[in-house]
């Protein structure tokens, strides 16, 4: 399953949830202001790692540009992909649950 979030986890805690509900061997998407999350040095790298253990974490290479952040910016595993790769994800996966 892919779940994609859009929401800084300073803002709401829709990857938390995320995180807690979603199964192992699920893949997450971060989009938006949700990409914060991916932060190597941000208040929510701990918990992403941890979590990174059982689920695949990408983030919108787009998103990050439009906030002056890089992949070198990023917790190590996470991928960096295009609008191409979020289609091809998200026509892999059995289903998508976007998280508000």
């Amino acid at each position: 399953m892919l779940h994609v979030v859009n929401k800084s986890p300073f803002e709401k805690d829709s990857l938390t949830t995320c995180m807690r509900l979603s199964r192992p061997g699920s893949h997450v998407l971060l989009i938006e202001d949700g990409v914060y999350a991916a932060l190597g040095g941000g208040a929510f790298a701990a918990r992403v790692r941890e979590s990174m253990a059982a689920r695949k974490f990408y983030a919108l290479g787009a998103d990050l540009a439009a906030r002056g952040l890089g992949e070198s910016d990023l917790i190590d595993g996470i991928s960096v992909i295009g609008y191409d790769g979020f289609v091809e994800l998200a026509a892999s996966c059995s289903a998508v649950q976007s998280w508000v």
